[in-house]
């Protein structure tokens, strides 16, 4: 079981990249990052407070960042609605599958122990021949066949089509 894990956690480094070590540097750069903006607002508040009072310079910093927040909310409600709206259409696309459903795994599991694994392995692999072969034919018959490709402007193509077609008939 561990050498599972241990896979399992060796997946995950290979697709996100993180390690302990990434995590330490993104804390330090995101607290050295809160410390800069701190300074560069009060380096603000500052060169306000001497261009103005106090007062004002207070309030305008906090009304830029009500307005910054507003735009925020704004921003995050636009994409809750994106994204609910996309979960929606997802799943009205999955009721068109029914047998993605749980339920019709587990009766599968079932009928698959009342009638044997030996039994069922046969039949499966004839169901997946069939739905090749169905498969097969439902795209021939669409139009995606040989045949569409013979047809030239000319009719150069076409004859050639007959001629090897005669030549394997004969």
């Amino acid at each position: 079981m561990g050498g599972w894990l241990h896979y399992l956690e060796l997946q995950a480094k290979v697709k996100t990249g993180l390690s302990s070590g990434v995590a330490l540097w993104a804390i330090i750069a995101a607290v050295c990052g809160v410390v800069t903006v701190g300074f560069i607002l009060l380096a603000a508040f500052i060169w306000l407070a001497e261009r103005y009072n106090p007062l004002t310079s207070a309030l305008i910093l906090g009304g830029l960042f009500l307005l910054l927040t507003i735009i925020a909310l704004i921003a995050c409600l636009l994409v809750h609605g994106r994204t609910v709206s996309r979960a929606r259409l997802e799943l009205a696309a999955r009721r068109n599958t029914p047998w993605l459903d749980p339920q019709y795994f587990g009766v599968g599991l079932q009928v698959a122990r009342a009638i044997g694994w030996r039994r069922i392995v046969p039949l499966v692999a004839v169901g997946v021949i069939a739905a090749g072969l169905a498969r097969e034919w439902a795209g021939a018959r669409g139009g995606g066949g040989e045949g569409a490709a013979d047809s030239g402007e000319d009719g150069e193509e076409a004859e050639d089509g007959e001629d090897d077609n005669l030549r394997k008939a004969a």
